[in-house]
């Protein structure tokens, strides 16, 4: 295990050059990971464990969407795709990649087939770190740890398909058959993790849930949501407004930030927007700080997974969120956003070449060809 210094503080980290794909199969060649719930993490860490040669099956309701989603990617009834209770009786590590709310519903039956020298795997710290809420206390004989990966199952199955890799923090609640370590570091790698760092359950799920009601998802588009607005009330029309909000900061700004960190995008953009940029940070800082403070005191006390809990148990949850999601998505200025996105080249239907003109490309070709022609 490798000690990386991050911003001046050391931690521990594994990069796939000291635990290659080649001993994580090594690790594996005895198991059977059954990956149940096929829904948001589901179909990526599935295929991409079956893609690394892992015996990898998959548990879902038979004739479900999910289903048939899972046949559709490759996994064949009877043989890679059971129903639920087959492969947690067939699996030997038990992903358990259902929402929070299908997990503590499962529970029961997940538990019965939880025998010793099992292993028992989350990409959420939720259910473990709020048991008294969700009732999940794993029996003392069997392994548990998890594996989170740093964004969605669509983009860790993306990433891995362009060679690359979701960053993944992974964390061990309870080592019963000593073999705990090497057995989720390797899930870590077989799931297409671009290196692991180290943390615990409870760290897990308090950084995830503040994450994602902070500046992964609920500030962000709080934000966006209240600059769009300031220009529409100032008379900017709404596709100027959606450009400046979110299409420069999603398009151009955000890649270069991934590539090279904010400071280089600062050092790489108008002395006029620098000289901005660097009056206004601080300030918005000190504005949402009290904010995220009250956030992050409603993670550690259980409020918003009680919330949560509460919320995606009820009956009518799938039609409130589709309520929800209905607001956002007809919103002018998401309305805006689908009219720009579509504008943008990748996006427009490829015309046909006027009759006798070259393409581009063919020109490109002719001059390249002339060039290497002369001398």
């Amino acid at each position: 295990m490798a000690k990386l210094n991050f911003g001046g503080v050391e931690e521990n980290v594994v990069t796939r050059d000291e635990f290659p794909l080649s001993k994580a199969q090594q690790v594996l060649s005895n198991e059977t990971v059954a990956v149940i719930g096929y829904g948001v993490q589901g179909p990526g860490q599935a295929l991409n464990q079956k893609d690394n040669g892992i015996n990898v099956i998959v548990g879902q309701r038979k004739n479900s969407k999910t289903w048939d989603k899972a046949i559709a990617d490759g996994f064949v009834p009877g043989e890679t795709l059971f129903e639920i209770e087959e492969a947690l009786q067939r699996g030997t590590i038990i992903c358990y990649l259902l929402s929070d709310a299908a997990q503590i519903a499962l529970w029961p039956t997940v538990q019965k087939h939880l025998t010793p020298g099992k292993a028992l795997y989350f990409s959420h710290g939720f259910g473990i770190t709020f048991n008294e809420q969700t009732g999940i206390v794993p029996p003392k004989d069997v392994d548990v740890f998890l594996v989170a990966p740093k964004g969605s199952g669509t983009s860790l199955r993306r990433m891995f398909l362009q060679g690359r890799g979701l960053n993944s923090s992974y964390a061990i609640f309870q080592d019963a058959t000593g073999k705990a370590k090497e057995r989720v570091i390797a899930l870590g790698i077989a799931v297409g993790s671009g290196y692991l760092f180290e943390t615990n359950f409870k760290k897990e799920v308090f950084s995830d849930l503040t994450g994602e009601r902070g500046t992964l998802m609920g500030a962000i588009q709080g934000i966006f949501a209240a600059q769009y607005q300031v220009l529409r009330d100032a008379g900017h029309t709404p596709s100027e407004a959606f450009n400046e909000t979110v299409e420069e900061l999603t398009q151009s700004l955000m890649p270069l930030v991934a590539e090279n960190g904010m400071d280089w995008m600062y050092a790489n953009c108008s002395t006029t927007a620098q000289r901005g940029a660097l009056d206004w940070w601080k300030k918005f800082r000190d504005a949402t700080a009290p904010v995220f403070k009250e956030l992050y005191e409603s993670v550690a006390t259980g409020q918003e997974s009680q919330r949560s809990i509460d919320s995606n148990s009820q009956a009518d949850y799938r039609e409130k969120l589709d309520a929800e999601l209905k607001e956002l998505r007809e919103s002018e200025m998401w309305q805006a956003g689908k009219t720009v996105r579509s504008l943008r080249p990748e996006n427009q239907a490829p015309k046909a070449a006027d009759a006798g003109s070259d393409s581009t490309k063919d020109v490109f070709d002719q001059l390249t060809q002339k060039t290497e022609s002369v001398g």
